[in-house]
């Protein structure tokens, strides 16, 4: 897709989050796709009956969503984007840099647009008063994360509509530094117990690790949301504890929608950071099956491409 005219930088990150939450609402990622296929075939083998029938009924709702372009489930969740601004990025060869302050401001007008164009359920409400926007955004929503990319003359922006029944189902724990790695598997364990079939299972399990109360909820978000499924943490030792977390966690018998199986979690993906000598901070954040996520590219010269 490529902007004309004499549309500016702005009309064209608005246009762009306009169409990425209804990309991510309707199209259902590659490799979540692959997992969930995986996650049937592993049915299948197991003999999990009941099990299977679930996941099959998953891919078969997948589908049905592509040939007739309708959303993959009725949650539009709260609106979260994550810019990445390259160091190199210049729109149309523009001398000043990006305003900020501009850019956030037309991500939410693109929320809004997208939940009055389509149109989209609103799922967004004053905490005391319960009223609904009717927009889906509002007072810090949408959630908007901004960072910038060394080496890159592109602007990349990500999109995640977080539905309420992972959400929901969100931890932090602060431990202690002698607790050590087992306190960590027992609590994200303890986690996925008490979740049960609220994530609507099988889940991506995100995990932050270390860094601050704030820092590891962040993080395991980042996680669960915007980690391509079955990725390993670039860390040898983290990727092994993502491993050793899959594995027990598929061993529970939780299953497909809380029913049974061994498919409880696609993905296990950690996010970490250092952390103070006498901390050991742990947050988990589930999403959902679908994996909802869209991503647009943005060139100097307006073009966006879009991938999930």
């Amino acid at each position: 897709m490529s902007t004309t005219g004499t549309a500016t930088i702005y009309d064209t990150i608005e246009e762009a989050c306009r169409d990425l939450y209804i990309r991510a609402l309707k199209d259902i990622p590659s490799d979540v796709r692959a997992a969930l296929q995986k996650g049937y075939d592993a049915e299948i083998s197991a003999g999990e009956a009941t099990a299977s029938k679930i996941m099959l009924t998953v891919l078969k709702n997948v589908e049905l969503a592509d040939e007739k372009d309708m959303m993959v489930c009725q949650d539009t969740g709260l609106p979260i984007y994550k810019v990445l601004v390259g160091q190199h990025f210049k729109f149309h060869g523009a001398a000043e840099p990006l305003d900020m302050v501009e850019v956030k401001k037309r991500i939410k007008i693109g929320a809004e647009r997208a939940t009055r164009e389509h149109p989209l359920r609103s799922s967004t409400v004053h905490p005391i008063t319960r009223k609904n926007t009717q927009t889906n955004t509002g007072q810090g929503i949408p959630i908007i994360k901004v960072d910038f990319v060394a080496d890159s003359d592109k602007l990349e922006i990500w999109m995640a509509p977080k539905g309420s029944g992972s959400e929901n189902m969100s931890f932090l724990r602060m431990l202690k530094p002698a607790d050590g790695m087992r306190a960590v598997k027992k609590f994200v364990l303890e986690c996925v117990f008490d979740s049960g079939a609220n994530p609507c299972p099988p889940t991506i399990v995100g995990i932050g690790l270390g860094g601050t109360s704030d820092v590891a909820a962040a993080l395991a978000k980042e996680a669960s949301c915007f980690r391509i499924v079955g990725t390993h943490n670039a860390d040898p030792m983290v990727a092994q504890l993502e491993n050793e977390l899959l594995d027990l966690i598929n061993q529970t018998g939780i299953g497909p929608q809380g029913l049974g199986g061994v498919t409880t979690a696609m993905a296990v993906h950690i996010e970490w950071a250092h952390t103070h000598i006498s901390q050991l901070p742990v947050a988990v954040n589930m999403q959902c099956w679908r994996g909802e996520r869209a991503c647009a590219t943005i060139d100097g010269n307006g073009n966006i491409a879009f991938s999930n």
